[in-house]
Parts: structure tokens; C-alpha cells; sequence
């Protein structure tokens, strides 16, 4: 699917990457095609440095590494919270680990390496719903 053609059809839609790497990209990817992966999260401070804020209803494209679109979702539900408030459900809905504390020891990392982390950081919490894949078109 082509990037324009896509971005005619969801006129509203921004675009993202999944993770901050090629690997990571591919896996939380592959884990939301598999429907294990659900929602994500971002640290606030993302959306305060011209990132586009999250919104229900409105649905994204999500890239590949590469830039090319991978999958299109729509947002369900938000959730503004501190990172240590953050609850088992929300963390295992990301689908990345199996349990709320390597759900933190995983996440603390991501934060390390992309900002700077606090366990009172807040964050945003993202439930969403895949409503198109492009992985057979690759």
C-alpha cells in the first residue's frame, strides 16, 4: 500500500513507529498481528515536543522501519497516569512480557534510551484495534 494513498483514505491519520529500532520495530509488529499486542504507551514528554497527541476514535498508520505502512489502527481508550500506576492489566494488554514487573524492567529501558526516566514520569496509555495489516504486501 502506498503512503499517500493511504494517508487519502485516513485524511486524519498521523504516522508512527512501533519501538526505537528496526528489531523492535518488527516484533511489537508482529505481536500486534497476532492480536497479543493491544495497546502501547508513550512518555507525555513525547506529545509536549510536537508529536501528535493520541486521540479515540481517530485511527493511524503504522509504519515499518523502513517507512512504509505496516498496519492501520484505531484508538479506543487513553489513559494519562504515572509510569509506577500503571496496573498489571494495562501492562500485559501491551503484550510484551508476561508479567507487570518485566513489563517495568522493559519499559524503564525504552525510557532510558529515549528521554530520560522516572518511575513518576507520566505517561499515555494506548488500547487500540488493528483494522488493516499490510504485511501480505511486502
Amino acid at each position: 500500500m502506498d503512503l499517500g494513498a493511504l494517508k487519502l483514505q485516513y485524511p486524519s491519520a498521523n504516522t508512527f513507529k512501533f519501538g526505537d529500532s528496526a528489531a523492535l520495530c518488527d516484533e511489537l509488529l508482529s505481536l500486534v498481528r497476532s492480536g497479543k499486542k493491544v495497546a502501547t504507551c508513550s512518555a507525555l514528554h513525547e506529545f509536549q515536543n510536537g508529536e501528535p497527541f493520541p486521540e479515540v476514535g481517530r485511527r493511524d498508520i503504522g509504519l515499518n522501519w523502513d517507512g512504509t505502512p505496516a498496519v492501520v489502527i484505531e484508538t479506543v481508550e487513553l489513559i494519562q497516569c504515572r509510569f509506577d500506576e500503571v496496573t498489571e492489566e494495562m501492562a500485559l494488554a501491551e503484550g510484551e512480557d508476561d508479567s507487570l514487573n518485566g513489563w517495568r524492567v522493559g519499559h524503564q529501558g525504552y525510557f532510558e534510551r529515549n528521554g530520560g526516566f522516572s518511575p513518576d514520569m507520566q505517561i499515555i496509555w494506548e488500547r487500540f484495534v488493528l483494522i488493516e495489516d499490510f504485511a501480505q504486501e511486502r
